[in-house]
C-alpha cells in the first residue's frame, strides 16, 4: 500500500513539472556555452546525492542562461524560474528517497507552490514582453 501510495505520488509530481514546464528562451550572452542545456531526470537509478547536484547544475545553468535585458523585473523573473525548478527537481529526489512522512509532505508542497509560482512568471513574462519598435512618425512642427 505505502509503495502505491509513493508511485502515486511520485507519478503527480512528475505530471505536474509537465505542466509547468513550458520553455523559457535561453539566451547566449558574451561567452557562455552554446552546450546543450543540460535536463534533470529523477530515477531511483542514481544516489540521492547525485540527484541534488545533477538539480543544482541543470539551476545554475538556467540561471546563467537566462535572457537579460537589463530590466531588473524581467532578469529577477528570468533567473528566478530556473530556481525555482531547481527547487521542483530537487524535491522530486527527496520524494524517490526518503520514507519520512513530514519530508513527503514538505517536498509534495514544495512541487505544487514552485509550480504554480513558475506558471505564474510565465504568466508575467507573456505581459510583459518587450513592445515591438515603433516606427517614428514625424511630428508636424507649428510655428
Amino acid at each position: 500500500m505505502r509503495n502505491k501510495f509513493l508511485l502515486t505520488l511520485l507519478l503527480g509530481a512528475l505530471a505536474g513539472s509537465a505542466v509547468a514546464g513550458e520553455p523559457v528562451p535561453h539566451a547566449h550572452h558574451g561567452g557562455k556555452s552554446s552546450a546543450a542545456v543540460p535536463v534533470f531526470v529523477a530515477s531511483t537509478a542514481k544516489p540521492f546525492a547525485a540527484l541534488m547536484a545533477d538539480a543544482m547544475a541543470v539551476m545554475d545553468d538556467g540561471m546563467r542562461r537566462a535572457p537579460a535585458t537589463g530590466d531588473p523585473g524581467h532578469d529577477f523573473v528570468t533567473m528566478m524560474i530556473p530556481h525555482h525548478q531547481g527547487a521542483i527537481d530537487m524535491a522530486k529526489a527527496v520524494l524517490l528517497h526518503t520514507t519520512d512522512p513530514e519530508l513527503m509532505n514538505l517536498a509534495q508542497g514544495i512541487l505544487t507552490e514552485q509550480q504554480n509560482e513558475i506558471r505564474v512568471m510565465q504568466a508575467w513574462l507573456r505581459r510583459h514582453s518587450a513592445p515591438a519598435p515603433h516606427a517614428r512618425t514625424p511630428q508636424a512642427q507649428t510655428h
